[in-house]
């Protein structure tokens, strides 16, 4: 992790960095199938909708308290059987990548997940050609459990979802505490 990096919860006036980290890669990546970039009042929904449902949201925030990435858990899904399992969300401001920003985030957001009683982590890579986000997932100790092949149209093109998972906690090994 970089030595001048705070990883701390986000809070409502990180919102203009967090919709100019995402809509870059809405604009110019496949790690979201998000056509259009969010604006800032959209993504303020957004961040109070995960927080209502009590997952985490934080952001790594570098030198002059630039915000240099985020994360956040959301529901993998709806129904109530799935309420141990969720789903997680990296992003790195694009001028630092690579610097060891988006692990630090995402081991910080496994370990108050788990600290909160899941029992699951899904991610969900948009282009099986990521090569970043696959490696990334596999060293925080994700498992790859299968690809959904051309499931999104996006650049005038067909992109596959890559399935990746983590046990948090005890994983499957006991019943849930709740």
């Amino acid at each position: 992790m970089p030595t001048a990096l705070t990883l701390r919860d986000s809070r409502a006036d990180d919102i203009p960095a967090l919709a100019a980290i995402y809509g870059h890669w809405v604009a110019t990546g496949l790690a979201s199938f998000e056509l259009e970039p969010p604006d800032a009042a959209e993504m303020a929904k957004r961040r109070a909708a995960i927080l209502a449902a009590g997952f985490p949201h934080i952001v790594a925030e570098g030198e002059g308290g630039r915000v240099m990435g985020y994360a956040y858990a959301s529901a993998w899904r709806p129904r109530p059987a799935y309420r141990f399992a969720c789903e997680n969300s990296v992003y790195v401001d694009k001028d630092a990548g690579r610097g060891g920003i988006g692990r630090a985030l995402l081991e910080a957001l496994i370990a108050r997940c788990e600290a909160q009683g899941l029992r699951l982590m899904v991610a969900v890579i948009g282009d099986s050609a990521n090569s970043p986000s696959i490696g990334l997932h596999r060293a925080c100790g994700f498992s790859m459990v299968g690809t959904l092949p051309a499931v999104g149209w996006k650049f005038d093109r067909w992109v596959d979802s890559v399935l990746m998972t983590r046990p948090l906690g005890d994983g499957a090994t006991t019943p849930p505490v709740r």
